[in-house]
């Protein structure tokens, strides 16, 4: 289906997989945080967080996995940052408390209530705090029935880049900066 508002993609309800199914599928993956070519995938958020934020401030990798290359690089480079997983590091204290900046890589087209879930996210952040998306972007270019991203079955949501301008207006954000069609950088 496809929203008329910022023209996304999303699955209907009716195929999610259980959530058994799903920890399942992600138990598969192979997330071994010291892996450079993995540390390489979540480099456009590792990135953007050791040029944008300090090793002061207090981070949050929220959808972190089984393994998590962003604490593996931000912990090397001297950087306070927690982690959050519904299915592998669900510690709800960590929900109680703001950050200065969350990554959250490859997880929002996970997210079966985008609404629910970016409100949580920009709640999370102190004033000021910048929310790193990584995600593939669904476009009006984009050739939707040979599109390998659509084929994961956990990806129930595919993002348009109007849905990020909608999130800004809609959750307080004061800007929204699209990084190389992958990377959405929201700021408070």
């Amino acid at each position: 289906m496809q929203c008329s508002s910022c023209s996304s993609v999303f699955l209907h309800p009716d195929h999610y997989l259980s959530p058994k199914q799903e920890k399942s599928h992600y138990e598969n993956h192979n997330n071994n945080p010291d892996d450079p070519g993995y540390q390489n995938f979540v480099s456009p958020v590792t990135n953007a967080i050791l040029l944008n934020q300090t090793e002061k401030q207090y981070g949050l990798d929220f959808g972190s996995g089984t393994g998590s290359p962003i604490m593996k690089v931000l912990g090397d480079n001297g950087y306070n940052i927690s982690q959050y997983d519904l299915y592998f590091h669900n510690d709800e204290a960590k929900l109680q408390q703001q950050y200065d900046y969350i990554a959250a890589s490859e997880v929002a087209e996970h997210f079966k209530a985008p609404y629910t879930e970016f409100k949580l996210l920009s709640s999370l952040l102190t004033p000021n705090g910048q929310l790193y998306v990584m995600t593939g972007f669904f476009t009006d270019a984009t050739d939707f029935a040979n599109w390998y991203y659509k084929n994961d079955h956990t990806h129930v949501f595919l993002y348009h880049p109007k849905a990020f301008e909608w999130i800004k207006e809609h959750f307080g954000f004061r800007e929204a900066k699209i990084i190389d069609n992958k990377l959405v950088v929201l700021e408070l």
